[in-house]
């Protein structure tokens, strides 16, 4: 069952599936700051969708860490990937990447005037970032950026695997309070 919150005309939902799978105007790749699409989420990606989504990452990138850039989705079921560098090429990361990575993210949705969005926890892979503080700094930065004015309807967060879902639904759901 997935779990949602309403703010303002935006939805925040908390799917358990596979991100590659979701229909949203954008899907988010948890990127390193040159861009490869070697494992994770953003290997997955790149199965999926097609090696032209890292073809045209690559030649925006490297870009800052906590940075996000935009490209077209090759295969997948949606229009745009949007990849934030979570981490750099060292795999390492910590709150104010992932912060930064996920309002830039969130930033390039609003330029790109997107109405949905789907999230994977950003770092928390091969970066090794425990998963209830991600789940805690990317709950934030949706619900702040969604009480602002936005293209948003939907902001979605895909987890994997059921303990990672159950980790966001509780901080969500601390959150709601």
């Amino acid at each position: 069952m997935d779990m949602e919150i309403k703010i303002g005309n935006t939805t925040i939902t908390l799917q358990q599936g596979d991100i590659t799978e979701i229909e949203a105007d954008a899907i988010v790749n948890a990127a390193n700051n040159h861009l490869w699409m070697g494992g994770g989420v953003a290997g997955a990606i790149k199965r999926k969708g097609g090696k032209i989504i890292e073809d045209e990452a690559v030649k925006l990138g490297p870009i800052p860490i906590g940075e996000a850039v935009a490209t077209t989705a090759g295969k997948l079921n949606a229009k745009y990937v949007i990849h934030a560098a979570g981490m750099g090429t060292d795999l390492k990361t910590d709150e104010e990447k992932i912060r930064n990575a996920t309002l830039n993210s969130l930033k390039r949705a609003n330029e790109l005037k997107i109405k949905s969005i789907a999230f994977p926890s950003i770092g928390t892979g091969v970066g090794g970032f425990p998963l209830d503080t991600a789940a805690d700094i990317m709950l934030r930065c949706a619900i702040e950026h969604v009480k602002k004015d936005t293209s948003l309807e939907n902001v979605i967060f895909v987890l994997y695997q059921k303990d990672a879902y159950k980790i966001f639904e509780n901080v969500l759901g601390s959150l709601k309070r």
